[in-house]
């Protein structure tokens, strides 16, 4: 019997769900789901080369990709159930549930189609071997390089969700703390104590912190940083806006862990305010490495064609 893939997951997990009473960690089903499969302890224990295991990593997708259908939901971090929408399915009238079964969820379908058109095709983080193989019995119309970069699309918009549900279930103060650490790490602030002095201290009509643009002081960043859930609108803004003009100051950021509305984000261009939403944000925090660290690193290789050019010898 070999391993199950992460779409053959979906519905023992679904079904395992749906007996609980509770909310379960993530690592407590795929523990219960590995008793009821019936595999070898050997197979239990394949791992991929990065030292996941393989059958975890799958339950792990597995709940991925039902959370993005809205069956299951995360009431908190490592913890799963499912939800209102999951109670309505029939699951002992299914098969099976897979992506085209998915697909009709409103939310599932904007996270295929909006992150990455062959999203079904990706199983696990196992994807160099996974693609190579499916590029090599033709099943799919990528080459080797767009399905690697379709894999690493899937894992940075997961990993963002994961960073950005952090953020929020931190305290305020621990979002001014995460905002100075990013802007220091991106260049601004001068010296780090220089800005955590800057962040959180002001409260001066809608103004949360001065930051200096460079280490010399020389002109000032007008920080707004809200950690909030609801989407941020034009009143928001306009509060801001004054708020510089009463500082009479050229320069200012609005960072929140939600979103703008269409006339906030028309109001700060007028105004020349930046805007930092919730994807914005964790895209920084990869970028400067910030929360997060390098798991595995891949290098593709092409011909020096200079190396074999004989008149360079």
């Amino acid at each position: 019997m070999s391993l199950p893939t992460y779409d053959q997951l979906m519905l023992p997990l679904m079904k395992l769900l749906a007996e609980q009473e509770r909310a379960i960690k993530i690592s407590e089903a795929a523990e219960l789901l590995a008793q009821r499969s019936k595999l070898s302890e050997e197979d239990l224990n394949k791992s991929l080369p990065s030292g996941k295991n393989i059958f975890k990593d799958r339950v792990s997708w597995a709940k991925t990709y039902l959370v993005k259908a809205g069956l299951i939901r995360q009431p908190q971090r490592a913890f799963c159930e499912i939800s209102d929408l999951g109670k309505t399915i029939d699951l002992n009238n299914l098969s099976a549930i897979t992506n085209e079964f998915l697909a009709q969820f409103d939310g599932f379908s904007e996270f295929k189609l909006g992150r990455a058109e062959n999203l079904d095709m990706i199983h696990s983080t196992e994807k160099s071997f996974v693609a190579l193989n499916l590029y090599k019995n033709n099943k799919v119309n990528s080459t080797p390089e767009e399905i690697i970069q379709t894999t690493t699309e899937l894992l940075l918009s997961n990993l963002k969700t994961d960073l950005l549900k952090l953020v929020k279930e931190n305290s305020p103060s621990f979002f001014e703390k995460l905002v100075v650490d990013l802007l220091v790490e991106m260049g601004y602030g001068g010296s780090h104590q220089d800005a955590a002095q800057a962040i959180g201290k002001t409260n001066d009509g809608g103004i949360d912190g001065i930051i200096s643009e460079d280490r010399l002081g020389l002109d000032k960043i007008y920080i707004q940083a809200k950690r909030w859930e609801n989407t941020v609108g034009r009143p928001d803004i306009q509060q801001f806006k004054g708020a510089l003009a009463d500082q009479v100051a050229k320069k200012g950021v609005f960072i929140t862990t939600s979103n703008f509305s269409k006339e906030a984000i028309e109001s700060a261009r007028k105004s020349g305010i930046v805007l930092i939403d919730g994807d914005k944000l964790t895209s920084l925090m990869i970028e400067f490495g910030l929360g997060v660290q390098v798991e595995r690193s891949f290098h593709i290789y092409k011909i020096d064609q200079d190396r074999f050019d004989e008149d360079n010898f």
